[in-house]
């Protein structure tokens, strides 16, 4: 005879999942985001350098092992030159070499995790680029994952034997709910994984314990060398950094926007424009070798992101000099070369949405010194600079060669949502672009906009439109004229279409 069982007479475990995934939703509650610049294990290093007069990127490659190989690629914007690497293990000191290109990565043998050194020298100049080497040691919600669907598959099978063989069926009932509960919280990890707190991979910084995170913000010092430059002649930006609370020179940098830093020069007139990223030369010191074709007075933007701290906007000016006059005269705008930023330049952004409007062609009065307005309707650069042109010399400012004729008319062209931008209200910009967008700084396109006194500065990103024309929202904070610099690039190079924007009162 069958005998029928009443599930209600048996205290069921799988009413012990409740609590458990109640504690489950807490902890995953509890959880803080991960911050968006750290470097993750299995994710490779992406670095923007400004080096021998050519834009480029070195990726270092996820390790997923060690002892293992570590490979390291450039991309070039559009091309670069080959560049001498130097690898050196900060623990051990074990140093090797090689040479990267694009199209021709340099392959290395890492023995250890932590942290290393990659040096990179091009055109006389060197960069000293640190980082860790990760390899994710696997979750420990991997454990409770295997563990449980392992333990479930032995209940199961203990749970058919003990039915076989026992009369009553209780304990089988038992032992199989019990393995449905295992086969629960496994699946149940499973869907919450990307959400759970994953451990530490190997190689990974040591955190403070016992404290809230957070250092203070950077401070800066900004120079030139020479100290005076003359216009036409190449000098040096240098950018020193150090921590307030302690004088030391700040070496945490985290990575931002794939790269360490983000360095944008312009004239105060808008005439003369620069977006490049610095070369770590020494630690808390940052470098690149820049020309003006004009004397005046220039400003200087550096957004970074300290290690555990937020992003920052550092500012700071420099005169470069009339080569017609002597270099002891005084400066017309009273300001001097080495002197430190202006304090009252301040950083702003906005991020909204606007209507359609009007179409403006680029205004000639802003010229970009990065691309030579040849992917542009816009005219030349006065000082001959283009960056979609690679003269092959390492040269920066050797003469372009000549660029590809410009099919669309109409690339170049920006229109402005709504027509008369308001203060304090987001405006659209669409610029029409010559050619696919490629990646660059892990965007598909740039708008950096500064105030015509210099007194405001922001930077957004294109906002994923797909198509021939990239979109950004922008919200200017007080009335008055605006330079603004769309940028993106494609296989020729970078592209910058120059504009202005007017903000009635």
């Amino acid at each position: 005879m069958i005998r029928l069982l009443r599930l209600s007479r048996f205290p069921c475990p799988v009413g012990l999942l409740r609590p458990l995934c109640l504690a489950v939703l807490l902890v995953v509650a509890s959880v803080s985001p991960a911050a968006a610049h750290d470097v993750r294990a299995g994710a490779d290093l992406r670095i923007a350098q400004t080096i021998a007069g050519a834009e480029l990127t070195l990726v270092i490659k996820a390790t997923t092992r060690v002892p293992g190989p570590l490979r390291v690629e450039v991309i070039g914007f559009p091309s670069a030159p080959a560049l001498d690497l130097r690898l050196r293990s900060t623990a051990d000191g074990r140093v090797t070499h090689g040479t990267a290109a694009p199209g021709r990565p340099a392959r290395f043998r890492v023995e250890e995790t932590g942290p290393h050194e990659l040096t990179v020298g091009a055109g006389g100049e060197t960069a000293v680029i640190p980082f860790r080497v990760l390899v994710d040691r696997g979750s420990g919600w991997e454990f409770l994952i295997y563990g449980g669907l392992f333990t479930a598959g032995l209940l199961l099978v203990g749970g058919l034997l003990t039915g076989a063989f026992n009369r009553r069926g209780r304990p089988a009932f038992v032992v199989t709910a019990v393995a449905a509960a295992g086969i629960s919280v496994a699946a149940l990890i499973v869907v919450l994984e990307p959400w759970l707190p994953a451990g530490s991979p190997d190689g990974a910084e040591p955190r403070p314990t016992g404290s809230a995170l957070g250092r203070p913000y950077v401070q800066r010092v900004v120079t030139t060398v020479p100290a005076r430059p003359a216009a036409g002649e190449e000098f040096t930006t240098r950018v020193e950094l150090f921590d307030g609370s302690t004088g030391r020179p700040v070496d945490d940098l985290a990575v931002h926007h794939e790269a360490m830093a983000h360095l944008v020069v312009t004239s105060q007139d808008g005439r003369y424009f620069r977006h490049v990223h610095p070369l770590r030369t020494a630690p808390g010191r940052l470098e690149v070798r820049l020309r003006a074709d004009r004397p005046g007075r220039y400003l200087a933007y550096v957004e970074l992101e300290r290690t555990d701290s937020g992003g920052q906007l550092l500012t700071g000016a420099f005169t470069v000099a009339d080569p017609a006059r002597p270099t002891t005269s005084p400066d017309p705008d009273g300001q001097d070369a080495t002197a430190p930023a202006d304090p009252a330049v301040q950083d702003a952004s906005g991020d909204a949405s606007g209507d359609r409007g009007t179409t403006a062609p680029a205004d000639p009065a802003v010229q970009d010194a990065t691309s030579g307005g040849r992917d542009t309707t816009t005219s030349p650069d006065p000082d001959g600079q283009d960056a979609t042109a690679s003269s092959g010399t390492g040269d920066p400012h050797a003469a372009p060669s000549p660029g590809p004729v410009i099919q669309d008319a109409a690339a170049g062209t920006v229109t402005v949502t709504p027509a008369v931008p308001q203060a304090g209200r987001p405006a659209t910009v669409e610029v029409a672009v010559n050619g696919t967008p490629r990646p660059w700084l892990g965007m598909a396109g740039h708008l950096i906009v500064r105030a015509e006194d210099g007194e405001f500065l922001g930077h957004v990103h294109e906002m994923g439109t797909p198509g021939s024309r990239l979109r950004f929202t922008f919200g200017s904070p007080a009335p008055g004229r605006y330079f603004a610099w769309a940028q993106y690039a494609t296989d020729r190079g970078i592209t910058t279409v120059p504009f202005t924007v007017e903000v009635p009162r």
